[in-house]
């Protein structure tokens, strides 16, 4: 890694997490020159499912990243459970997930963007933009690009002077990992009348469990009380990291970028954790931004953005009317156990196998099946 600003750059990424690397690696698959650079020091971590659906895994094969299976461990579904019932899809044509822990995935992205020539500055915060290019402390770096990947609360957002948006409904977060051989092949989803809990497996004998809900005082240890069948399945298992804590939800914006300055990931808009979708969404915007790079373009990308996020945000919409609604959880369930093709058809249409357009005709199919269960 060069700890060395130059003293010019095409591209200057603010935020090293998965969507500031992908933007950059991106960016030197165009041929332009990129530096990167974050307060933080690698690998960095933050509390997520950490589940690669199939649609996200080919955003970071357009990357040039394929990730071994020794780093993580396939899925190749999804399975919705309650107290009384379950019902699971698999992905179509044979697809899979990949689990694989965040520090991982971390790591690869790190050493693909080096090995492309990506100038990494870690523990380098930036202090701000000026006319022609970044500030780092008393040293502006010129920049003909500036990308803003510092998160949901993001700096650049603020100092580009992009619109806030409305005040988002955030959601709670809290994930830890525990030692415990996998009992699934799938993505597991458990409801409960406040929270719903998420397992996957990232390893041999490593699970990944996360609960998402709306009361900030509701963590890992009371919510796996609200979810039996899921706490049965950790009895007596160990911890293997730390309780990490993180806000989700739906957020979107009217612009998401402004001159020189376009924002990723986080930063440029989010989709609830339920649809699994973050990471690769952020993945695509970072292909399309280098892509709008290279041609100038700029206003492609604010057109193409908000379509990318079109799914993932009515997704989430349309899981999240099952949250704290533990008759209609059932009745849901019972649907998509007498009627398995609609639940692999909403699973087809959430990983983008099926047109957008569908998710109408999906979701009637869905609510008539609600009213004659």
């Amino acid at each position: 890694m060069n700890q060395s600003a130059p003293a010019a750059t095409d591209v200057f990424v603010i935020g090293g997490g998965p969507a500031g690397l992908a933007a950059a690696i991106a960016a030197r698959q165009c041929g332009l020159r990129v530096v990167v650079a974050d307060g933080a020091r690698p690998p960095i971590d933050k509390a997520c499912g950490e589940g690669l659906l199939p649609d996200g895994l080919a955003a970071l094969e357009r990357l040039g990243i394929h990730i071994p299976v020794s780093d993580g461990r396939p899925f190749c579904g999804i399975r919705f459970v309650t107290n009384s019932a379950a019902a699971d899809a698999s992905f179509p044509g044979g697809s899979v997930g990949l689990a694989v822990r965040r520090t991982s995935l971390h790591r690869i992205l790190m050493e693909r963007a080096a090995q492309l020539g990506v100038d990494l500055l870690w523990q380098t915060p930036v202090t701000g933009m000026a006319a022609d290019g970044v500030r780092l402390g008393s040293r502006v770096v010129r920049a003909r690009w500036i990308v803003g990947a510092d998160g949901s609360n993001s700096r650049v957002r603020r100092w580009a002077g992009l619109d806030p948006g409305p005040r988002p409904h955030l959601r709670y977060a809290f994930r830890q990992h525990f030692r415990v051989a996998p009992w699934t092949d799938r993505m597991e989803v458990y409801w409960s009348a406040r929270c719903q809990g998420y397992a996957t497996a990232v390893g041999d004998e490593q699970v990944c469990v996360a609960l998402a809900s709306d009361d900030p005082n509701l963590r890992l240890d009371e919510g796996l009380r609200l979810l039996p069948a899921l706490s049965a399945r950790l009895r007596g298992a160990g911890t293997c990291s730390m309780e990490r804590g993180a806000l989700t939800g739906n957020r979107r914006f009217d612009r998401v970028c402004r001159g020189n300055v376009a924002l990723v990931g986080d930063a440029s808009g989010t989709v609830d954790a339920i649809t699994g979708e973050g990471l690769g969404l952020a993945f695509s915007q970072a292909t399309l931004l280098a892509e709008c790079f290279q041609s100038g373009d700029l206003a492609r990308y604010q057109a193409e953005h908000r379509r990318l996020a079109v799914r993932p945000w009515w997704m989430a919409r349309l899981m999240l009317t099952l949250d704290g609604r533990p008759r209609l959880q059932r009745r849901t369930l019972q649907v998509f156990e007498s009627r398995p093709q609609i639940f692999q058809r909403l699973l087809e249409l959430h990983v983008g196998a099926r047109p957008p357009v569908r998710i109408v005709w999906d979701g009637l199919s869905l609510g008539w099946g609600l009213l004659t269960a």
